[in-house]
């Protein structure tokens, strides 16, 4: 706008109006007001001219501004089409994965399941899943929503009964890391183990059959030769009255040998629990002892027992213990040749605890089996059915105790039995 154009519009507004028309004496203006008059004339041409070039300089920020909007929705709707498209390619990953997959919110809301898991549990809709607890109720397949405390993988077994007989799964749950602990999430990876735990099954069971194929043989052979030699000793027995006595403590040796036998069997495929109570270990060591002792007569071996005047009281079943000292006693004698001997000793270790060893003066044992001695079917020498050692196991396992082997310098093998110690109230009951 120019001064003269802002002058006629200031004279416009000047008629403008309800009011008479100013007299030119009005009009007039003296020297000072003209002036004054062209210096806010100038000011308002010079405020306008700003304002103009502001607008001019907004209209270019805004056509800026529309053109870095238009770039960065064009990027947004990229990045959304590529979101899309990736999410389409994991959710055909996922629903083509050989195992099962189901992700769920700490409220138990199932987001994702696929087909492989819809298939491995028989569900007919997937639609009428939407919890795990109406997956537990449709089902019976139990997942817990609850592994949010860490993010290490978790695995378990579980046996599921379908319509289609047992099956057995393993499932693998993993935390899915979250700010916000109230939409965390759990993904569960199942895996059909069915077939490897068949497998595994009719491994053992083949296993045990050939174990049991070859323990039937080895006690065949350990009843076979005792029983000759009792018939021999009862033929004896009748006919030759002067050394009666012998005979008679012979045979005595080969019946409970051949009971001890019979007892290692059953045993050993005992599955129950044992009942214990406090017991002397002394009394127990002593009947043990007078028990065996015509098989220690009848190989020559002397056979001695040392309780130091200590009358121990263990928690343990009598009937149980004497079946290991037994085992014990009668696999030193085997071992250690005629004019020999095996001895028992009763004591306290360093933490006061009870412990019975069994020694022997016989060749002891060999580096290379003495990893092997209480498997079950294991046999040092191979003429025994490998049974007498791996009771002993069992047997210590069920009093809460340990049985250890070692080779003594010059002494042949020792056996030592340690037991937990007894509490106050069942040592004084």
């Amino acid at each position: 706008m120019s001064p003269l154009q802002g002058a006629a519009d200031f004279a416009q507004l000047a008629w403008d109006g309800d009011t008479a028309p100013l007299s030119k004496e009005q009009i007039a203006p003296t020297g000072t007001s003209a002036l004054m008059l062209a210096e806010a004339f100038a000011d308002f041409v010079a405020t306008s001219s700003r304002l103009e070039n502001s607008y001019r300089e907004l209209q270019s920020e805004v056509a800026a501004l529309h053109e870095e909007l238009g770039k960065r929705n064009e990027d947004l709707r990229l990045s959304f089409a590529e979101n899309q498209r990736v999410r389409f390619a994991l959710q055909q990953v996922v629903d083509s994965m050989p195992c099962g997959v189901l992700v769920a919110n700490v409220a138990g809301e199932i987001s994702t399941i696929n087909p492989e898991m819809a298939k491995m549990l028989g569900i007919p809709a997937l639609q009428t899943i939407r919890t795990l607890e109406s997956l537990k109720a449709q089902t019976g397949f139990e997942l817990s929503s609850q592994n949010l405390a860490t993010e290490r993988d978790i695995e378990r077994e579980c046996r599921l009964q379908t319509a289609e007989g047992e099956r057995w799964l393993q499932v693998r749950e993993r935390s899915l890391s979250s700010a916000d602990k109230s939409s965390a999430q759990t993904i569960y990876i199942v895996s059909d183990i069915t077939a490897n735990k068949r497998a595994e099954r009719d491994r053992e069971a083949a296993r045990n059959a050939t174990v049991l194929a070859e323990i039937t043989t080895m006690l065949a052979h350990e009843i076979r030769n005792p029983l000759a030699s009792l018939e021999l000793f009862a033929e004896l027995i009748e006919q030759d009255d002067a050394q009666r006595q012998e005979w008679i403590s012979n045979l005595r040796a080969g019946i409970r040998s051949l009971s001890g036998t019979v007892n290692n069997v059953l045993s050993m495929h005992d599955p129950g629990s044992l009942r214990l109570s406090a017991i002397s270990a002394k009394q127990t060591i002593t009947n043990a002892v007078r028990f065996v002792q015509p098989v220690a007569n009848q190989a020559g071996v002397s056979l001695k027992w040392a309780a130091n005047d200590l009358d121990a009281v263990i928690l343990a079943n009598e009937s149980a213990l004497q079946q290991v000292l037994l085992n014990l006693i009668r696999n030193s004698i085997r071992h250690t040749p005629s004019g020999g001997a095996v001895i028992l000793q009763l004591q306290h270790d360093a933490n006061g605890c009870v412990t019975i060893s069994c020694s022997d003066s016989g060749s002891g044992i060999r580096p290379d089996q003495l990893h092997r001695l209480f498997e079950a079917g294991f046999s040092g020498s191979g003429d025994t059915p490998g049974l007498g050692l791996a009771v002993c196991s069992r047997i210590m396992q069920q009093h809460g105790g340990a049985i250890t082997a070692s080779n003594v310098r010059g002494s042949g093998a020792r056996f030592l039995l340690s037991f937990p110690c007894l509490q106050q109230e069942h040592a004084t009951a």
